[in-house]
């Protein structure tokens, strides 16, 4: 695996795994009973927390792609080759 594909199935693990995160431990306006008088969405989060959702995304994703690296590494899953004329 090259390092330009190793970047983009690390991207792409991040993003997949940022949206799987995204709802721990959210609590709207609602469910905290909050008015939001000024016309604001009732479902928006009180505290989303990106900088920890984003931390913990990162060290996820981390542990994801060393798994999927160690497999691909290790041969127990081979990807095929493109033929080299296109």
């Amino acid at each position: 695996m090259g390092p330009i594909t190793a970047i983009a199935i690390y991207l792409t693990i991040w993003w997949t795994v940022l949206f799987a995160v995204l709802p721990w431990g959210v609590q709207s306006h609602h469910e905290a009973g909050i008015d939001r008088g000024d016309g604001g969405d009732p479902a928006a989060p009180v505290d989303p927390k990106l900088k920890q959702k984003f931390l913990t995304t990162t060290w996820i994703s981390a542990l994801v792609f060393a798994a999927i690296w160690l497999v691909i590494q290790f041969g127990l899953v081979k990807l095929p080759s493109l033929p080299s004329g296109y």
